[in-house]
């Protein structure tokens, strides 16, 4: 439970994730506005025990007086990611949303929290030049807009080396990454921004990657794995019937140390710049490449197309912190629907740096329904019918030829009655 102890002062409520930015927010707002300062962390993914404990000693460390750890892995599944796995949601066809996707939720929480403590004074560590700022207030100002929202960070320009300073000569404890990198860790995968992501020139050194340091140095050998689906939701992970929270969990494990899902993405930034950042996505690669294959033995073609129309809209939705939006669900509705017979069994081989879908099996399968095998023998038709068929479907193309050589010979025609 959430406790209401305030030391005489209405709180500031931080939103807390343990990184540099939030780090210095904790004794700076204590210092600059004389009041006590709580810290809540929304675990969407990434924080285990140790993780834990780390943050709450750190927070204490800092000068909150009280620290709060709320689990939403599940609900963030079950409010953002299935969609954006039903989506098959790449953005700029590369980046699955690693981190981002969450921060509607993260907010969403923040606010309730807020209300049940009653104070007004909401804090957060984003900086004006990125996208997480628009994400958090969008949805803090359409939740609860009688909240005070304080942006230390964004509203007076601290820079990450003036943040590092004022912890080390306040001796307060600097988190492991210090000011070198801006790490940022969920459930859906990890990004890591630096020196090199502010050019478009170059990557990250090795050992700035999280869960890939050694997959290309310390290559490992070939593994196979299946995972199942059912109605578009992962179910099972070799032959273990786990909740998706748990299978996404262990897909970073396994996925991970062969650099699967690896990658920098650069892109359009909410507020309109260029933005450059290097991700590690391990589980959100190997459900968005096993998923995509299984839709497409089971969704007829116009099914996908019109489904995909509309999953790169949502996912632009969600990245831009417009999921609160009442499109979101019209969205999610229809995605819901498609995925009616999107289950069965994806085998995949992991290898360095890659995933290979090496079949996929369903009791929906239109390929098993059909009589025909493609190029070897007609089903369902004869070869008059292929025939007949490809006549048909030549003819758009044979009228507009052909009225264009009407055309030629009509001009031609013309020019010969009038020489002039």
């Amino acid at each position: 439970m959430i406790s209401t102890s305030r030391q005489g002062a209405e709180p500031i409520l931080l939103a807390f994730s343990g990184g540099l930015d939030t780090s210095f927010c904790v004794p700076w707002l204590k210092d600059t506005y004389a009041r006590p300062v709580i810290t809540v962390t929304v675990d969407t993914g990434g924080i285990d025990a140790a993780a834990a404990r780390s943050l709450a000693e750190r927070s204490v460390q800092l000068g909150a007086i009280e620290h709060h750890l709320i689990d939403a892995r599940s609900a963030y599944f079950e409010q953002v990611l299935k969609f954006l796995i039903m989506g098959n949601v790449r953005r700029g066809g590369v980046y699955p949303l690693c981190v981002g996707a969450e921060r509607v939720l993260q907010a969403q929480t923040i606010a309730q929290i807020a209300l049940s403590l009653k104070t007004k004074m909401v804090a957060h560590g984003c900086t004006a030049a990125g996208n997480d700022q628009v994400r958090f207030e969008v949805a803090l100002r359409t939740l609860a807009p009688e909240l005070d929202i304080i942006a230390p960070v964004r509203d007076r320009a601290f820079k990450r080396p003036e943040q590092l300073k004022y912890l080390e000569d306040h001796r307060l404890p600097i988190p492991p990454f210090g000011a070198a990198y801006s790490v940022n860790r969920g459930l859906w995968g990890v990004t890591i921004g630096g020196k090199e992501t502010l050019t478009s020139a170059g990557s990250i050194p090795d050992d700035a990657w999280v869960l890939s340091k050694d997959a290309f140095s310390k290559p490992r050998a070939a593994e196979r794995h299946t995972l199942s689906f059912d109605a578009g939701i992962p179910v099972s992970l070799d032959g273990a019937a786990l909740s998706a929270v748990a299978i996404i969990e262990k897909l970073e494990e396994l996925a991970g140390p062969f650099g699967i899902g690896r990658g920098i993405h650069l892109g359009d930034t909410v507020i309109g710049t260029k933005g450059r950042v290097a991700f590690e996505a391990p589980a959100a690669e190997v459900l968005l490449t096993a998923h995509r294959e299984l839709e497409k033995l089971v969704m007829t073609g116009k099914q996908a197309r019109i489904k995909d129309s509309v999953a790169q809209p949502y996912g632009d939705l969600v990245h831009e912190g417009q999921h609160l939006d009442p499109v979101c669900r019209d969205i999610e509705a229809l995605l819901t629907s498609s995925q009616a017979r999107v289950s069965g069994e994806v085998k995949v081989l992991f290898r360095p740096g890659s995933i290979f879908v090496e079949g996929v099996a369903s009791p929906y399968s239109l390929m098993a329904a059909s009589k025909g095998v493609y190029g070897e023998s007609a089903g369902e038709w004869t070869p008059t019918d292929a025939l007949g068929y490809s006549k048909m479907l030549a003819l758009t193309g044979v009228f507009y030829k052909r009225a264009g050589l009407i055309a030629e010979a009509a001009e031609g025609h013309a020019a010969k009655r009038d020489p002039s």
